[in-house]
């Protein structure tokens, strides 16, 4: 008996020692939406007068730590309150046998002096006596408070294991217009809890271990119920599903064990089998309703473009983090270039009806236009003027050392100030705005302005802009909704118009301009990072002359793609007699090189099998050891006649389920049920009638891929991690799991045998440290990770 004793006290106490960090109340919601609650809860601000009483349970069954971390509670909720004798006054009670007034309501007139006073509380220890308390207050009333003149606020603290009656007491300070809170510690008995609180219960029970949600709970019921403001007139309360859990300890009957008892009829002991038991955890969950303010974050405009994943820091702060063909770019934006040879003249309102403000932001547009689009090699000539009542070329076209010393040259260009006089500044750009130099023909770079404004010209454009035309300017204007319509008036079509609704969106409007500039756009998607291997047929069943047509157009499509290691990345595979890579994604880095290596690559006959090339591209094309690029779209386009394409749905399906886009153009007068099934359930099927058709099919074919290069990705799909390695993605990023045998970032390591690999091995990495950006492995010499 004494061994049962023994178990059951040691039970107890383990039961006492239990963390008190376990999720007891969860807010099923995203992890963005906990980060803005929590955000939330330190905007909140209460300025109204209100007196707000503390009823901290001081018993045994709370225990120091959690009455100190219901001290921090209390310190938490006084940060977001006006307190002064006019406006927030607030005191204090401890209570365990008996309650005692830490100070009353009217004692201190600062929240420091308050905050000071509440950690300095000592914890008293005793019974549980919650209802002595509440019947001390209805008969006392709120010390040094203002009686009724304003709303009375009692925040209860407590692990809800009164050891007396509560329910009378507790409705009678509700029926006497008194707000209760009910805030759990420890382990809390709800039951309880609700007994106490005010209705509607959902708003007035919380948990103060999760002290920034407990926070916010309060201030959204003190704001719903009109007696706080709330934090910002964007934010606004929002409930959520959520789950409380009460922690018991169950006995449970273990079996029997041999014991030994007296008989009252003999003095003999006696042997008998007697039950002992064993003691249980069991969590009790009580779903419910959490009402929480929430507000806009950082992130929730979007700012990063082209498939980055913002990541807020802080209630104003965040950081991007970009996709490969964007990294090291501010938002994400992209790197643009420009393939045609011309001369631009950025043409800058300086004038007051501009505003300083948006001279500068026209400013900052063509830094970045600059940063982002010209390189060493670029064949654009850029020059920048400004007016006002005259014109002021600034940077003349071309004269820069390099893009760095243009940059620095804008900030050279003063604010004027004068007035708007824009049709004056397009007939001196007609002049002398390009320089003195009269080459003509093919001699002469096609020249084009770009007007940046956002206030109405005061004199007359119509003629002046005509006159700009008729010397071979291309007019682009670039504005605010106000000026659009004189915008179009003078570039002569809305087609050379861009205008932006927000000062962020003029940032935006950088790829569409690039696309303007030349001649006539590129119909590819230039600015769009893609990973892209054609698949071509050269079986017999195709033939020589055939396999050229393919070839041909394959050399037009590319055509089409800023082809650079940082955008788009082009691979070919051909297969006939056997599966050959032609070239990789990592092999040629510019349009030129693709070009001359499709021309090259082999003819090969015999039976060809399509399954098998799409497994040879699946384990030897985009994998990230030869050149394919985590967190970058993917595609693969099969051309083919249709023999050898029976084996090929299921491999296609495997580089789907991956992440690979395949899109199948089936060429013949008869399309093959195999295709069909290759194709899979998605629109992913071209039929083209003849070899010499495929011309025709080349803008669906572009607008298919350009579709796909804008879906989602994942980084973990195709997996960075080699050698069986297992991809976990983990705050916007992703890590490797290796396999028994493998080690390094990417699983790309043997791991070291013997001692050193017992040692090593015993070390777990942590987490943070097996972090990585969407940037591959650098896997062999002269594979650069980009």
């Amino acid at each position: 008996m004494l061994s049962f004793l023994l178990l059951e006290a040691i039970c107890i106490f383990l039961f006492s020692r239990v963390s008190p960090c376990l999720p007891l109340q969860e807010v099923h919601v995203s992890p963005e939406t906990i980060g803005k609650i929590s955000a939330a809860s330190k905007m909140m601000w209460c300025s109204a007068a209100v007196d707000i009483l503390f009823l901290l349970d001081g018993s045994h069954s709370v225990g120091k730590g959690s009455f100190e971390r219901s001290k921090h509670f209390a310190i938490m909720v006084c940060d977001a309150l006006d307190i002064n004798p006019e406006r927030v006054r607030v005191g204090a009670f401890q209570f365990s046998s008996a309650p005692l007034l830490e100070f009353p309501l009217d004692s201190f007139s600062t929240r420091q002096e308050v905050k000071e006073k509440i950690k300095r509380m000592v914890f008293k220890g005793g019974r549980t006596e919650t209802g002595l308390a509440l019947k001390y207050l209805l008969r006392k009333g709120f010390p040094g408070g203002r009686n009724t003149s304003v709303p009375q606020i009692l925040i209860i603290v407590t692990d809800g294991k009164s050891q007396g009656h509560i329910a009378l007491p507790a409705k009678q300070l509700k029926e006497r217009g008194v707000t209760v809170f009910a805030v759990g510690v420890r382990f809390p008995r709800w039951e309880e809890l609700h007994m106490l609180a005010s209705e509607p219960r959902e708003q007035h029970v919380l948990l103060a271990e999760q002290v920034e949600d407990a926070t916010n709970g309060l201030f959204s019921a003190l704001s719903s119920s009109a007696v706080c403001v709330g934090a910002s007139p964007d934010c606004r309360v929002e409930t959520h599903p959520c789950e409380r859990r009460t922690l018991e300890m169950v006995r449970e009957p273990a079996g029997h064990a041999l014991c030994w008892r007296g008989s009252r009829q003999t003095d003999a002991v006696l042997a008998a089998l007697c039950p002992f038991y064993s003691w249980k955890r069991v969590f009790l969950s009580h779903p419910t309703t959490c009402y929480r303010t929430t507000c806009p974050g950082p992130c929730d405009s979007q700012p990063c473009q082209n498939g980055g994943t913002c990541v807020p820091e802080g209630l104003d702060r965040y950081r991007c983090l970009c996709p490969l063909a964007f990294r090291g770019e501010a938002h994400c934006a992209p790197k643009l270039s420009l393939a045609c040879r011309i001369d631009v003249l950025f043409l800058l309102d300086t004038s007051a009806g501009t505003t300083l403000e948006g001279f500068l932001r026209a400013k900052a547009f063509v830094k970045r236009f600059a940063q982002v689009v010209l390189s060493e090699d670029s064949p654009v000539r850029v020059g920048v003027a400004g007016y006002s009542r005259e014109l002021v070329v600034a940077v003349p076209v071309g004269e820069y050392q390099d893009v760095p010393d243009l940059v620095r040259s804008l900030d050279s260009i003063p604010f004027s100030g004068g007035p708007t006089l824009t049709g004056s500044a397009l007939q001196q750009v007609a002049e002398r705005g390009f320089g003195s130099a009269t080459r003509t023909g093919q001699d002469r770079p096609r020249r084009v302005v770009v007007l940046l404004t956002e206030s109405r010209s005061q004199d007359e454009v119509a003629g002046p802009a005509r006159h700009a035309r008729a010397r071979e300017l291309l007019l682009l204007g670039v504005g605010s909704e106000a000026v659009r319509a004189e915008l179009e008036e003078i570039t002569g079509s809305p087609e050379h118009v861009m205008v932006y609704t927000d000062p962020q969106d003029l940032f935006n409007q950088i790829p569409e301009l690039q696309g303007r500039l030349c001649s006539q756009r590129q119909p590819g998607c230039q600015a769009q990072s893609l990973d892209l291997v054609f698949m071509l047929d050269a079986s017999a069943s195709v033939g020589p002359e055939n396999f050229a047509q393919m070839q041909s157009f394959m050399r037009s499509c590319a055509l089409q793609f800023d082809v650079n290691p940082d955008v788009t990345q082009v691979g070919l595979v051909v297969y006939g007699s056997r599966v050959q890579t032609a070239f990789g994604l990592d092999t040629h880095p510019t349009r030129a090189a693709v070009l001359r290596a499709v021309s090259q690559a082999p003819y090969l006959g015999g039976v060809g099998s399509a399954g098998t090339a799409l497994l040879h591209i699946h384990d030897k094309v985009m994998t990230v050891q030869r050149g394919a690029r985590p967190g970058v779209p993917k595609a693969v386009v099969v051309l083919t006649g249709g023999q050898g394409a029976e084996d090929a749905a299921v491999p296609a399906q495997k580089l789907r389920n991956n992440g690979v886009s395949v899109l199948v153009m089936g060429v013949g007068p008869v399309l093959r049920e195999a295709l069909r099934r290759l194709a899979g359930p998605r629109d992913s099927l071209i039929h083209v009638a003849a070899y010499t058709d495929l011309r025709y099919h080349q803008d669906m074919l572009i607008e298919w891929i350009c579709g796909e290069a804008k879906r989602p990705v994942s980084l973990c799909k195709p997996s960075p991690c080699m050698n069986e390695g297992t991809c976990v993605l983990q705050n916007g990023s992703y890590r490797c799991e290796c396999q028994d045998g493998w080690e390094g970032p990417h699983c790309e390591n043997r791991a070291l045998r013997g001692d050193a690999h017992k040692a090593r091995g015993s070390r777990q990495e942590p987490a943070g440290q097996q972090l990585h950006s969407s940037q591959p492995p650098q896997t062999r010499p002269g594979h650069p990770g980009r």
